[in-house]
């Protein structure tokens, strides 16, 4: 019998848990440990903070699922690994600490850190729903954001004219294509309520250039010519009347402004009714002890807090980085039997080019790792695990970052009828220059669209992964 456990139960983890149940023996137990007791589908928060759903539309309990399917489900928050056990036991364990106090002592033979970010609202002084910005990282964040704009369109009826800002809050963000998907379905919401003239819409973002989304930009093949995302993105703005500032690190917020930087140095600020800011993310903050109490916290984790993987993590120059220093397996390089998925796992790099403005302060956006690529990596961990469990040598599987591709679907207006998605493909996410010299990807795998098709896709998306993650008969064969 082995014990295998996973923390967290977001998308990477879900998807490894639903699979290791599946594919493990009934000797053998599944156990999930997650501070929240519901499983929230993030991609669609973006239409809750519009006020197109409400937060039970795109969250559901975890408890009923994993008690019908054998899963053992511990509601905490992780602190500690403990990969060699202790003096008095070498059984590896996790702690984790219930809201009630309780202090939980797990152990597993295998385990998977797939916790997902910190929101690292404190990274900018005034951001974030604790300040004076607004948030849909989370569902009570996007409703809340639901209920401002509300507000704000209820103010334009009477004739106000408002400013609408939207955007990432700090200049190491990596969730522009969230705060992206918002801000179109933001002018899309207004228009729909009839304000649309009343309201100055501004995009502010760490990118060097529209349509980066910490991927350093992408070549896509679309009508059959091939465009720069910066042109893609810029032409999508321009047709909705939206502003844009690019190059930019936000360094304070306050309650009618913000306070940024630009990568040229210079100080400046942009004013604000309604301000839509995402943070930056890190690990969370989880601490590591070997078996005699000594702390090894910087062995198993990056200093971001992300777990170290099977990933080049030298800090050669942005000229050297290659495709091949990006994880394969998700396995510690200093113990087997853990593994990272999805955003917990610390890369080994920016795909992005790295930038500092003259003051040093970083601007440039973090490598995306949500979505397909988080449910991809998890299932091929949970293969790996579920191998070796079974007596296999080392990880089996593997899901790197620069050999697989990603769709993506971005609402731009939600209606049955004149609605609009950007429905774009990458291969692979992370630029492999030696396998394709000229752009870095395939051209012929990389390319986008946007229409009411788009729009009808992303629907019909929403609710077949909501079905997948409730485990519903024949969820294995909707794909990650």
């Amino acid at each position: 019998m082995s014990r295998v456990v996973v923390l967290g139960a977001g998308i990477a983890g879900h998807t490894a848990v639903a699979y290791l149940r599946r594919w493990l023996g009934r000797d053998d137990t599944v156990t999930v440990i997650s501070p929240r007791p519901d499983y929230n589908w993030v991609p669609s928060n973006i239409w809750v903070g519009v006020g197109l759903m409400k937060p039970d539309k795109v969250t559901f309990p975890l408890a009923p699922i994993y008690e019908r399917k054998g899963i053992e489900f511990v509601q905490a928050a992780a602190t500690q690994l403990h990969p060699e056990g202790d003096a008095q036991d070498s059984t590896p364990y996790v702690v984790a600490a219930s809201d009630d106090g309780k202090v939980h002592r797990v152990p597993y033979d295998f385990l998977i850190n797939a916790t997902g970010p910190a929101l690292r609202f404190d990274k900018t002084e005034g951001l974030g729903p604790e300040g004076h910005s607004l948030s849909v990282c989370l569902p009570d964040h996007a409703a809340e954001a639901s209920r401002a704009l509300d507000e704000e369109v209820e103010r334009m009826k009477r004739g106000e004219r408002r400013k609408f800002l939207v955007g990432v809050g700090h200049g190491t963000c990596t969730c522009e294509g969230a705060a992206f998907e918002y801000i179109v379905n933001l002018e899309f919401e207004l228009r729909h309520r009839g304000v649309r003239d009343k309201a100055d819409i501004t995009w502010i973002t760490n990118e060097y250039e529209l349509g980066d989304f910490g991927m350093g930009g992408m070549q896509l093949k679309h009508g059959g010519y091939v465009t720069p995302s910066s042109i893609f993105n810029a032409s999508l703005f321009a047709e909705r009347g939206i502003d844009w500032i690019t190059r930019a690190h936000v360094e304070k917020v306050e309650p009618d402004r913000v306070q940024y930087e630009t990568l040229d140095g210079a100080k400046a600020e942009q004013e604000f009714d309604f301000a839509m800011l995402l943070p930056p993310f890190s690990g969370v903050g989880l601490t590591a002890v070997d078996a005699h109490g000594a702390d090894i916290t910087d062995k198993v984790f990056a200093p971001n807090g992300f777990m170290r993987v099977d990933a080049d993590y030298s800090g050669k120059p942005y000229e050297e980085w290659k495709a091949s220093d990006w994880p394969r397996t998700y396995q510690s390089p200093v113990y087997p039997n853990l593994f990272a998925a999805g955003i917990a796992f610390a890369p080994p790099h920016a795909i992005s080019v790295p930038r500092k403005s003259p003051n040093g302060t970083v601007i440039a956006p973090a490598p995306p790792r949500t979505g397909m690529p988080s449910a991809t990596i998890a299932k091929a961990v949970a293969a790996s695990v579920t191998d070796m469990v079974r007596g296999g040598e080392g990880p089996t599987h593997t899901a790197s970052m620069a050999e697989m591709g990603a769709s993506c679907v971005a609402s731009a207006g939600a209606n049955p009828f004149t609605g609009t998605a950007a429905a774009m493909t990458v291969f692979p996410i992370v630029p492999d220059w030696d396998e394709y010299p000229e752009t870095g990807r395939d051209i012929k795998r990389t390319f986008g669209e946007i229409g009411l098709a788009g729009h009808w896709i992303k629907i019909l998306l929403h609710h077949m992964f909501l079905y997948k993650a409730r485990l519903r008969p024949g969820w294995r064969l909707i794909p990650e």
